[in-house]
């Protein structure tokens, strides 16, 4: 079965899982990256960050030359901001149909309010997730089942 991941990190967290994930499914992955980087820091990160998330922005995505139409199964990554998924998923899931394919998502958070994400990608990408896991700042520790969740999901996609 051939796995796409699909992902948008700002500060590495879910590209920490990403890799982890393509590592132990033998998975292609595409970076997600906006032509206009989000702040990193301090108080511009979370107010322009949350801002484009719940006014729904799409931001044009650097180009990239994978196409999810050959994959069996689509797995989607993201931070959660404000409760919903990131904008650059959002223009992803614009610009590609997803239908009648397999689709995952995972997520990464430190907020409240992190699942109202999972129904937004799935309602995003016009198709069911037949499988989701969140993560609570995986690299900082903070997160004891790390592990125990990355093999969970393996085992419910394959």
């Amino acid at each position: 079965m051939r796995t796409l991941i699909a992902y948008f990190s700002l500060e590495g967290s879910t590209a920490y899982i990403a890799e982890e994930l393509a590592r132990r499914l033998g998975a292609d992955t595409l970076r997600l990256r906006p032509l206009e980087a989000y702040h990193t820091g301090g108080f511009k990160k979370y107010f322009w960050g949350g801002k484009s998330a719940v006014m729904g922005e799409a931001p044009e995505l650097e180009s990239y030359d994978i196409d999810p139409a050959g994959y069996d199964l689509v797995v989607l990554g993201t931070p959660v901001w404000a409760g919903r998924c990131t904008p650059p998923l959002r223009t992803f899931l614009s610009q590609h149909s997803l239908a009648g394919k397999r689709v995952a998502a995972f997520a990464c958070a430190s907020g409240s309010f992190p699942m109202r994400a999972f129904d937004q990608l799935a309602e995003l990408a016009g198709t069911p997730l037949v499988c989701t896991e969140l993560f609570r700042d995986p690299r900082t520790g903070k997160d004891p089942a790390v592990n125990e969740k990355l093999d969970r999901f393996v085992r419910e996609v394959s």
